[in-house]
């Protein structure tokens, strides 16, 4: 993202700091000459906001100006051109309270960014275009939020905009790509025709790797195997490319990535396309391509490298299983080389530098300990995946556009998996854990997960901290965590009971107080009474405890007891509990454990 802020006076120096955090943001100015204003900020710079423009304007994706709609409409007055070149245009109040996106709504995706802003500033976004008054699909620019590309005339990407805004019926013809799309609310309305050609083309765009077909979003599922005679050019391999696609009538924009042999890799030609187009190679043994049945293995290919086929084999691999050979290999050649081609179609997409993983702590209950980082990430994430609990008590936030996917208690590791699957295909989504997903949560989970994954094709990931359930359990009780503590989980499904019991024991050793999560279940009936058996060899009977259940939610519970009067009855897996240690004290239900400040 080539993004700027422009401050338009002295007071939003602050915002301007807080947006140049973001990813939005490259550089920021403030409004003014620096002749005037003398020294410059080693962040800020002063400049004109014309001459800023002038510079900048052709080059950058997202202007966000802080202060008033009025003037920043007659700044950027004469630099506009049209709606599919202009950079995106967002204006924020000096107060954060009003966060507008004005140009770029569908192309730049403007809309979803303001989205962002305002959820990280705590303001309010306001949107005035149809697609957001109606609840309805950004035709021209949902597809980016899936792994797509778009192709077509923009006067019929806007006459689709134009139709659905009086209420007419839209048409989609989807032949390839993930459909998941066709789940969310704003899609209900889309008419979905599963064939090629349908009666209603000027109300009708496409999901397809066909270039044919306009309006179109190409999800990325091709995958272009290449062989090569030694220092091919990558000229010839351009063209080659180019040509082949031409004559099949596929598009580029569905390429996911290239695939050869791995004693190719440095094949200048075919490394320095791939940098071009900015899209991965993957590179196969010999054995691993010989294994491939291919339509047209070649004998000479075999007595030179080892294996039938390069080409078709390798395209085969990369696009895995339920792949289908699209186009059978052609050869190339040319004074300065020979390359071979073919292309595999994938079920699956494949765009891991598009996709986004964001683990999303969403705190212990209630909406208002959710952060505001955490809710940016929750308006950048197409889908939000998470147990069904955790999914209901923040779904007030879900747009129309997005997509839950609910899950069991017990499905961690399911969770995980679909959520790195979606990401690898160029999709945002958010995988949601209650509290602080670092505390018992889904972050360790698919952190272990990505470490499997090669770096490079490795989507983007980003653990967002939250509210855990003992920190509010500490704050509505007293001030229980003032000096140090541990927290212990008595789960012993995933760690030994003998490890548990040791932890216990080294804390009490340490005089730490000390936190127990899953206390007891059900299955689980014996653990707890063994825990405080062990901290009453060595803490008094009369040691306060806390007992908080379901923190941060309607039925919210705090009891407080000590070691000798614990209810094991009463305690259930939504329970927190805190021991205190030697110093901790209950004194008209303020639970406290000193510092030591007031003996200095």
């Amino acid at each position: 993202m080539k993004g700027i802020a422009i401050g338009l006076s002295n007071n939003s120096k602050e915002i301007l700091k807080r947006l140049k955090k973001t990813e939005f943001v490259k550089d920021i100015y403030i409004a003014g000459s620096s002749k005037e204003d003398g020294k410059q900020n080693e962040l800020i710079q002063v400049e004109k906001p014309r001459e800023i423009l002038l510079k900048k304007w052709p080059e950058i994706d997202l202007i966000i100006f802080i202060g008033s709609i009025a003037a920043s409409i007659r700044i950027i007055n004469t630099f506009l051109t049209s709606k599919d070149q202009d950079p995106g245009v967002i204006v924020v109040d000096n107060k954060c309270s009003k966060i507008v996106p004005l140009i770029g709504l569908h192309q730049s995706n403007t809309q979803n960014i303001a989205c962002q802003i305002a959820n990280l500033l705590g303001g309010e976004i306001i949107v005035t275009n149809n697609s957001n008054d109606q609840s309805l699909l950004n035709l021209d620019a949902f597809g980016n939020q899936w792994g797509w590309k778009r192709s077509g005339k923009i006067n019929d990407w806007s006459k689709l905009v134009i139709k659905q805004a009086k209420n007419e019926e839209i048409f989609c013809t989807q032949l390839s790509g993930n459909n998941l799309w066709k789940t969310s609310e704003s899609a209900e309305i889309i008419n979905q025709i599963d064939k090629k050609e349908t009666e209603k083309p000027d109300s009708t765009f496409y999901v397809s790797i066909f270039e044919h077909h306009e309006p179109t979003w190409h999800p990325p599922v091709l995958w272009v195997g290449i062989g090569c005679e030694r220092n091919t050019s990558k000229e010839l391999i351009t063209n080659s490319l180019n040509n082949f696609f031409e004559s099949g009538n596929l598009s580029q924009q569905s390429i996911a990535g290239f695939a050869t042999i791995d004693i190719k890799k440095n094949e200048k030609g075919i490394l320095e396309l791939a940098e071009e187009k900015n899209l991965p190679i993957k590179f196969f043994s010999k054995e691993d391509l010989s294994k491939i049945i291919v339509p047209n293995p070649s004998n000479i290919v075999q007595n030179e490298i080892g294996t039938p086929s390069v080409a078709e084999a390798s395209c085969l691999l990369a696009a895995g299983e339920q792949s289908k050979l699209l186009e059978e290999k052609r050869i190339f050649k040319n004074q300065s080389g020979a390359v071979t081609i073919a292309v595999a179609e994938s079920k699956n997409q494949f765009n891991p530098n598009h996709g986004e993983i964001h683990i999303i702590g969403s705190g212990p209950g209630d909406i208002s300990f959710l952060t505001n980082n955490a809710r940016k990430a929750l308006s950048r994430c197409t889908v939000w995946i998470g147990y069904k609990m955790y999914l209901d008590l923040i779904k007030a936030l879900k747009r129309n556009d997005q997509i839950l996917i609910e899950s069991k208690l017990t499905e961690e590791k399911e969770r995980c998996i679909k959520a790195i699957k979606l990401a690898e295909e160029g999709i945002k989504v958010a995988l949601i854990s209650s509290g602080e997903s670092g505390f018992y949560g889904m972050a360790g989970l698919l952190l272990e997960l990505l470490q499997k994954i090669k770096k490079e094709y490795r989507p983007y990931f980003e653990v967002h901290p939250g509210i855990s359930s003992v920190q509010l359990a500490a704050a509505i009780s007293g001030a229980p965590l003032m000096n140090d503590f541990c927290s212990v989980s008595l789960s012993d499904k995933l760690t030994p009971w003998s490890l548990i019991q040791k932890r216990i024991e080294g804390a009490l050793m340490g005089d730490f107080v000390i936190a127990l999560f899953n206390p007891q279940s059900i299955e689980r009936n014996w653990q707890l009474k063994s825990v405080i058996d062990l901290c009453l060899k060595s803490r008094h009977g009369d040691t306060p405890v806390l007992i908080a259940r379901q923190v941060g939610r309607e039925n919210q519970t705090k009891k407080f007891f000590t070691l000798n009067t614990i209810p094991f009855k009463e305690i259930d897996m939504l329970s927190i509990i805190i021991i205190g240690n030697s110093q901790t004290t209950l004194v008209d239900e303020i639970f406290l454990t000193p510092r030591g400040y007031l003996q200095n």
